[in-house]
């Protein structure tokens, strides 16, 4: 940053700056940019293994989402609550999982989160919160209506966000959750992370209304729109539906407009999409590369912190599936163990 740049930032009233800058320090700031490389370089390690015979069946890869899953879990706490999609793993790193028993459960391993048999749609970290992805279309957000009903009704104080993609909102699920979390007036903030598909059918193919965030007036809530590869407009719109239903003011819907660069899942052959559409997000609107811009602007950090950032997850990346290559697999003996709740 220049010395010109830094005086001008230096005199700049506090409410001038973007949220994320008025909001964070520099450590926390930092943290966010470590936690999305995270996500993306899981994500490659995990498409890189898929493609190396080491993890089988499929995954769906949120790659290009980053800043939506980290912007919308800063301001929950650890006993705040998330459900998730089929297309989680950035909600469960943003969340608080760790890589080496996300990598484990996607190898099938005993060490991993749950026990090998939920596979990558179907992690759950309920010591973090995390209630579990779910592979069912819309299927996370009635369990989120429902554990926010719990909070209200126990006094517990937590906030509940339910992820789900663009593809849920012609769900009726999402169209009763919503209606009952409105009456009720429940401390749960819907998350829709609009990527512009669901499968291979566009939003505009699909869906009605331009924006999904204008059904939130057909149910007596907020609808807001923000940028989805901006992590400081979608943090400023998670805390405020945050600090709402926290109030006991009810329900908030974010519409977080972002893209996938790979395609639905590892079957996909893309041939829905030009290649000059995917190539233009990844080379104009790519979520980290922002990220990153803004924080030099701002003299958070310089290209020594970037690579030192990038090398610390590289090397966590990597031990992480060293862990679990040599994590064991289940015993046929233990089949039916942690699949049902025993009774006391």
């Amino acid at each position: 940053m220049t010395m010109a740049r830094k005086a001008v930032l230096e005199k700049a009233a506090p409410t001038n700056l973007p949220f994320a800058y008025r909001h964070y320090d520099a450590g926390q700031l930092r943290d966010v940019l470590r936690k999305m490389y995270l996500i993306r370089r899981f994500e490659e390690g995990a498409e890189d293994c898929y493609m190396r015979g080491l993890i089988h069946g499929t995954m769906h890869l949120s790659i290009g989402q980053e800043a939506s899953a980290m912007g919308i879990c800063m301001p929950l706490a650890e006993d705040d609550q998330i459900t998730s999609t089929h297309r989680g793993h950035g909600h469960c790193i943003a969340k608080g999982a760790e890589v080496k028993k996300m990598f484990a459960e996607f190898f099938g391993k005993t060490t991993g989160y749950c026990k090998g048999r939920g596979g990558s749609m179907h992690i759950a970290d309920v010591a973090k919160g995390n209630l579990g992805a779910n592979g069912i279309v819309a299927g996370g957000i009635p369990i989120a209506v429902g554990a926010a009903l719990s909070a209200k009704r126990l006094k517990t104080g937590k906030v509940v966000v339910s992820f789900f993609g663009d593809g849920a909102n012609n769900e009726g699920a999402f169209h009763e959750a919503l209606n009952m979390a409105s009456i009720w007036k429940l401390p749960v903030v819907f998350v829709c992370e609009n990527n512009g598909y669901g499968m291979s059918t566009s939003t505009a193919r699909s869906t009605a209304v331009r924006n999904i965030a204008d059904r939130a007036a057909a149910y007596s809530m907020p609808g807001v729109i923000v940028n989805g590869n901006s992590f400081t407009e979608v943090a400023e719109a998670a805390h405020a539906a945050v600090e709402r239903a926290r109030a006991g003011e009810g329900p908030t819907l974010i519409e977080s407009k972002t893209y996938r660069y790979r395609g639905h899942s590892k079957s996909d052959r893309n041939r829905y999409r030009s290649k000059e559409e995917i190539e233009d997000w990844m080379s104009n609107r790519d979520p980290i590369t922002l990220f990153e811009t803004e924080l030099k602007e701002f003299g958070i950090i310089d290209d020594n912190g970037i690579e030192t950032v990038r090398e610390a997850v590289r090397r966590e990346i990597t031990e992480a599936i060293e862990f679990a290559k040599a994590s064991p697999a289940p015993d046929i003996g233990d089949l039916q163990n942690y699949v049902y709740t025993e009774l006391a």
